[in-house]
């Protein structure tokens, strides 16, 4: 890691420990840290993804620990080989070096069938015909959350085709786990999210479901991410359970930076690109800076 990539850890990584510092069973500094960066190619990187390589990093570098670089190109439709050949570009010149070569889950195919196949073995997954509008449109969940599925189709014996989505049957029950930064959680997924779609009708494996099976297969200890993700974590804890993996991964949730009170960042949007800033004159030890201090 750069000594310009290091002093922005120590200003950036250091004042989010402090803001959340809290008591542990064991120290973290004894723990082996093998985390990941996994962006989605769907746009340019952007400030936001500079402060979460802080973070990732940051914690894998205090432990002498490894970071792996994950592509979620899972959404074939949005992924573009020009983006992640961008982002790998950024990342270079940001100084951000993973350990060992890149996945990408547009390449996996035949891991996520596998490990599917235990639960269709298990009948814990069947067809569903519904669509994101009918599901949003059903007004269910509260105020301001995600909508929640019903488990519509769930008694409607539809076959696994491909074009139906897949879904795995999410029974009523709390997931309890600490968080590295925001302290105790818990979650009812079934409550929040309802039967969770792994496969969608175009046949793109779902975020929720790819990133548990790589975390999983790939061995990840820490995972290290925005706010915007904490709700994800129950389901995630769970489905990783019906998978076979006993204990979950600690997880890590950093502040998000944001653009207003109630935006965040968006590469979609084009927003603060690092592309744009080093097109404009900014060097790499401004950028990083910048990043850190946003998380002051």
């Amino acid at each position: 890691m750069t000594a310009s990539i290091g002093r922005a850890v120590e200003s950036g990584v250091r004042a989010a420990r402090l803001r959340h510092a809290t008591a542990r069973q064991a120290p973290l500094s004894l723990l082996h840290v093998l985390t990941r960066f996994a962006p989605a190619p769907t746009g340019y990187l952007h400030l936001g993804h500079v402060v979460n390589a802080l973070h990732v990093w940051g914690a894998a570098r205090e432990r002498d620990g490894q970071v792996l670089l994950r592509i979620e190109d899972h959404d074939r439709q949005r992924s573009r080989l020009e983006y992640e050949n961008a982002i790998i570009e950024d990342l270079t010149w940001l100084g951000f070096r993973p350990d060992g070569d890149r996945v990408r889950q547009s390449e996996r195919g035949h891991i996520y069938s596998k490990a599917l196949q235990r639960l269709i073995d298990r009948e814990l997954v069947y067809g569903c015909t519904c669509t994101r509008a009918e599901i949003q449109g059903s007004g269910i969940g509260d105020q301001g959350s995600e909508p929640r599925y019903a488990n519509t189709c769930r008694d409607k014996n539809i076959p696994l085709s491909n074009d139906v989505g897949w879904r795995l049957i999410m029974e009523p029950g709390v997931e309890r786990f600490f968080d590295e930064i925001l302290g105790p959680q818990e979650q009812d997924p079934s409550a929040q999210c309802g039967d969770l779609l792994v496969r969608d009708r175009l046949g793109n494996w779902t975020y929720q479901y790819a990133v548990t099976v790589d975390d999983y297969v790939q061995r990840v200890t820490d995972v290290i991410r925005g706010e915007d993700l904490l709700s994800s974590t129950g389901r995630q804890i769970r489905l990783a359970r019906l998978l076979g993996r006993e204990t979950p991964p600690r997880f890590w949730h950093h502040r998000l930076m944001m653009k207003s009170p109630s935006q965040k960042l968006s590469k979609s949007s084009h927003d603060t690109g690092v592309r744009d800033l080093r097109a404009s004159g900014w060097t790499r030890e401004q950028v990083l800076e910048k990043a850190a201090n946003l998380q002051l």
